[in-house]
């Protein structure tokens, strides 16, 4: 099987590569056309793929050690930084990146996949001294099956944080990628074959929602972990509840960036620009709720909306595009529609709402900022996963808090000030799963990253992810010598 560049004609199911009778057009964002074709899966394929990967549980994957699974997985960590040029390119192909951005990521895919490859023998259970005349221990032991879900904003980057650890672990892995952006985990397929897994212990499955939902009632899936919208989590759950399956989820937010007056406004200026428009906003982390303490209010928006109007958008693969285009028409509609609210809503437009003027194809976006928004308005609760960021202001550290956590979601949350005191108070009250002080979002496969309320379920990177995908076993050993008496006398 080739996984060059145009083809992507075949399922990887049980290491084998296997025809489909159906295919997906992968559409390039700015061009609107379809650069390629992949293979679709239907529910029957997720029949093998779920056979396939409980063989290998039972077999040669199951039988090697924490070691032995952990040079395979710093194996696919070499192979995908190889062949990081490449596999960026069919990313930005199909989500409209810069393709200096997923080069960048798939560079740092692999240091995920090097962190859990050394971590792999350093997970331990513990031995529990509950009696003198008895060995009480835990054992971690894999949940088993993992169907990982893939949201279409950074398809291998995130697979890399679910396959590190439930590899690992010691689970097989079923990957579906998002629709829209399908071609990449196929490449990915190619260098698991290449990187020397046994067969089935991950295995590939490119399709559309009838897919994830097979997969979600598969009473052969352990867990499914999923990176994507509450919505879509929610139906996933409800399709679980059948035989209780594990979940794990990462659904988004509408992240608090606090200003303080005493902060350093340059920093925060760049760092409210970086986080607010990288990725086109089609990040679960982006700052699309900006707090201002008064004093520099007014200053802060009018400088935000001067870097915005500066920030060029255009065709990814173009060097001097900072922004490409949103990765399908339906969330560039959907982010037009936000805009749209916001002015009914009363908020004042100080840049961009529009698409750029010299575009007549592509999914493109101009990078917007509203201000004087009203927190409990759409523009400031929901998620629009667009270029657009709503300014407003607060007076104290109180109301600072307040608003911040007036919402339905709990990813992430920034604060910038040179009260050190400070800091650590507002921190510690923010309904954040990450909070950062005085820096943009630190996500590192080091540190735990998951939300609070409705941003989702438990928690990815670090040795969370990987007790995440382990079930805890406890062995109780009698060593007393004592025989027992008559149970009924």
């Amino acid at each position: 099987m080739s996984a060059e560049l145009g083809r992507f004609d075949r399922l990887f199911i049980g290491g084998e590569w296997v025809p489909s009778g159906s295919a997906i057009a992968a559409i390039d964002p700015a061009t609107e056309d379809a650069w390629t074709e992949v293979a679709a899966a239907e529910t029957g394929h997720v029949e093998s793929a779920v056979a396939a990967a409980r063989e290998a549980l039972s077999g040669k994957w199951g039988g090697l050690t924490a070691t032995a699974r952990g040079a395979l997985i710093a194996r696919l960590a070499e192979l995908v930084r190889r062949d990081a040029d490449r596999l960026a390119e069919i990313e930005s192909r199909d989500n409209g990146k810069p393709h200096s951005d997923t080069k960048g990521e798939l560079r740092r895919a692999g240091d995920w996949l090097n962190f859990f490859a050394g971590a792999a023998d350093k997970l331990n259970g513990e031995q529990i001294p509950y009696s003198n005349s008895a060995l009480a221990y835990t054992r971690l032991e894999p949940v088993g099956v993992v169907a990982a879900i893939m949201p279409w904003n950074s398809p291998i980057l995130l697979a890399c944080w679910k396959l590190g650890p439930a590899l690992a672990t010691g689970n097989t892995v079923i990957l579906k990628p998002s629709e829209n952006t399908p071609a990449s985990m196929v490449a990915l397929g190619a260098l698991v074959e290449e990187a020397g897994f046994p067969p089935g212990v991950v295995n590939v499955l490119p399709g559309g929602r009838e897919v994830g939902a097979a997969l979600a009632a598969h009473p052969g899936v352990n867990k499914i972990s999923f990176t994507g919208s509450q919505a879509t989590a929610t139906r996933i759950m409800q399709s679980a509840a059948g035989n209780l399956k594990r979940c794990a989820f990462e659904c988004g937010g509408k992240s608090p960036f606090i200003v303080f007056a005493d902060a350093d406004l340059e920093k925060a200026l760049a760092t409210a620009a970086h986080s607010s428009f990288r990725s086109t906003g089609q990040s679960c982390s982006a700052s699309s709720r900006i707090f201002v303490e008064r004093p520099v209010y007014e200053e802060f928006g009018a400088r935000l909306a001067e870097i915005a109007a500066r920030i060029r958008v255009g065709p990814q693969f173009d060097p001097n595009t900072h922004i490409g285009p949103q990765t399908s028409s339906d969330q560039r509609d959907k982010t037009e529609s936000y805009i749209a609210l916001g002015k009914e809503s009363g908020a004042r437009l100080l840049a961009g709402g529009k698409r750029p003027e010299g575009f007549d194809r592509g999914f493109y976006v101009s990078p917007t900022v509203f201000v004087d928004a009203d927190n409990r308005s759409r523009l400031a609760q929901e998620e629009i996963f667009g270029p657009v960021t709503a300014i407003m202001p607060f007076d104290g550290e109180e109301e600072a808090i307040a608003l911040a956590n007036d919402t339905s979601y709990g990813l992430v949350g920034g604060l910038w000030t040179s009260d050190v005191t400070r800091a650590h108070r507002v921190a510690a009250r923010i309904e954040s799963g990450l909070v950062s002080v005085n820096t943009f979002r630190p996500v590192h496969f080091m540190l735990p990253y998951g939300g609070y309320k409705l941003s989702g379920i438990g928690r990815e990177n670090g040795f969370d992810a990987m007790r995440a995908f382990t079930e805890t076993k406890t062995v109780v050993v009698d060593l007393s010598t004592d025989r027992p008496g008559d149970p009924f006398p």
